[in-house]
């Protein structure tokens, strides 16, 4: 089944079991819902034979569920008069009760169309009536329009759980609906425990561009790339093998060529395309480049259209360097390794796992070890220096990249940058911005957790590089392409003699 599904997949699984029928297994999306409304005798197929899920529903077929859920006698209704049923007809009590029923009836030409395609918006209506759904709602799906003569019944469907739309807000009433959402959508209406929307959902159709892949880099120019490159710019990335394929040479190139990095979920905003390439602005990190973020080009398929449909929810922030997206609860079946600081919408728990919200697949799983809840009203606790140094500490040995903000690859103030905002505090992006922002801390008075910087000219140049210092007279930092992430003494050289102050983010 798609991802975009009309109906929010549901978070855990009831049971498992074997296969439902040949095309529907036991992971399938809505094997709980056909199981269960075959054990009702609402589906009567074999369970030997095909469902055939996602094929068209046709009006006969949904007639004949909805008569079998609801029980309805069908002996002695009034004739029908449809130009298209005639007594003869072997459905036709099904279809004469329907009608009588106010259930279904006949189109402006008086046809029933028994077989003919049920569609979305005409499903809602269906619903409606057949089931006596109440409930209203001011929200309105972005391809419904006020005028749409079964908008009420859409949002009655919306507002009782039933439905929540595609990924993208819209509806899409006009589709045809398939035998397994129609399947879905039944089971919900006769058992709400089916109904599996967060209590955060709020639909909003504020459009937004955000990362759909692991770790995006931005470049300085687009289409200025080299073979090696492909590790980074790939459909998905996979930034550790990217480092590793890299020697010192290829590592040091490209400084001056790539700008920063984004990870999945986080928001930008494109200023402008070229070809398959996106220039944007990375919304969380600030830096005096553009006033609205951090600028750079990336491939435009990296990035995703989505709505901030689940603000309200509590977030999953990644803790450990990285950790794994799956797609079923236990952690067998991977999805794809995400970084440290990703943070994505919680839509579900149970036992050791939450269910979270991505941005284009769907709901997927991780584990609560590797993630921090934060509270979507609260936000994240203000940290102690021991928590700092902690975080801090867990990079130690990690590659040096140019430009790194992800657990992948740091470069110096990707650290100091992504360790402060593991702890909701955001600093600039650059080290040189960094040195002369926060408050200013004279050496003698350093405590763990405050920023060390280093500047040309044996201190008084430029600021160049960043570090954390730990206490004892140690540091931690990114040093250069050719040392991963180290704690050293603080007298070490040329560190020592480039000093040029210190600043602190938390008191």
């Amino acid at each position: 089944m798609l991802v975009t599904l009309i109906f929010v997949v549901s978070a855990w699984p009831m049971t498992t079991f074997a296969a439902v029928f040949k095309d529907v297994s036991d992971q399938h999306n809505s094997a709980a819902e056909i199981r269960y409304l075959a054990e009702k005798g609402i589906i009567i197929e074999k369970s030997h034979e095909k469902f055939r899920i996602n094929e068209p529903i046709t009006r006969l077929e949904a007639s004949a569920m909805i008569q079998r859920a609801l029980k309805l006698p069908m002996a002695n209704r009034p004739a029908v008069k449809l130009v298209d049923v005639k007594s003869s007809h072997p459905q036709y009590s099904l279809i004469a009760t329907m009608v009588d029923e106010g259930i279904f009836m006949g189109n402006a030409n008086k046809e029933f169309l028994p077989n003919g395609h049920l569609k979305r918006g005409q499903m809602a209506a269906v619903f409606v009536r057949a089931f006596n759904l109440t409930g209203v709602s001011t929200y309105r799906f972005r391809d419904v329009p006020a005028s749409y003569w079964a908008l009420k019944d859409i949002q009655t469907l919306a507002v009782r759980s039933i439905t929540t739309g595609y990924l993208d807000n819209t509806y899409k009433p006009n589709d045809s609906l398939t035998r397994g959402h129609f399947a879905v959508f039944l089971a919900r209406i006769l058992e709400p425990n089916f109904r599996e929307t967060p209590a955060c959902y709020t639909g909003d159709n504020e459009a937004r561009q955000v990362v759909n892949v692991p770790v995006t880099t931005l470049w300085k120019q687009p289409d200025a790339q080299r073979t090696v490159d492909a590790f980074a710019t790939a459909k998905t990335p996979d930034i550790t093998k990217w480092v590793a394929a890299m020697n010192i040479k290829e590592k040091q190139w490209l400084v001056g060529k790539i700008e920063t990095q984004a990870l999945y979920g986080q928001t930008v905003k494109v200023l402008q395309t070229k070809g398959e390439w996106a220039q944007v602005v990375v919304i969380d990190q600030s830096s005096p480049k553009h006033k609205e973020g951090y600028p750079g080009w990336l491939p435009k398929n990296h990035l995703t259209t989505t709505y901030p449909n689940y603000k309200t929810c509590d977030t999953a922030m990644v803790t450990t360097r990285s950790a794994d997206l799956t797609n079923d609860i236990v952690g067998k079946k991977s999805f794809r390794t995400i970084s440290f600081n990703t943070a994505l919408p919680i839509v579900g728990e149970k036992q050791g796992s939450f269910a979270v919200q991505t941005p284009a697949d769907g709901v997927k799983y991780i584990d609560k070890s590797s993630v921090k809840r934060v509270d979507a009203k609260k936000g994240i606790a203000k940290p102690t220096a021991r928590q700092l140094l902690d975080t801090a500490k867990i990079f130690d040995g990690l590659p040096y990249l140019w430009a790194g903000t992800s657990g992948f690859g740091l470069d110096c103030s990707g650290f100091t940058y992504s360790v402060y905002r593991q702890y909701g505090i955001d600093i600039p992006r650059d080290a040189s911005v960094q040195a002369i922002t926060g408050t200013k801390v004279l050496k003698k008075d350093l405590q763990p957790g405050d920023l060390l910087f280093f500047a040309y000219n044996k201190g008084k140049g430029n600021v160049h590089h960043v570090g954390m210092y730990i206490g004892k007279g140690q540091m931690i930092h990114a040093p250069n392409p050719k040392r991963t992430v180290e704690i050293i003494p603080m007298i070490t050289e040329p560190y020592n003699t480039e000093y040029s102050g210190a600043r602190r983010y938390i008191k």
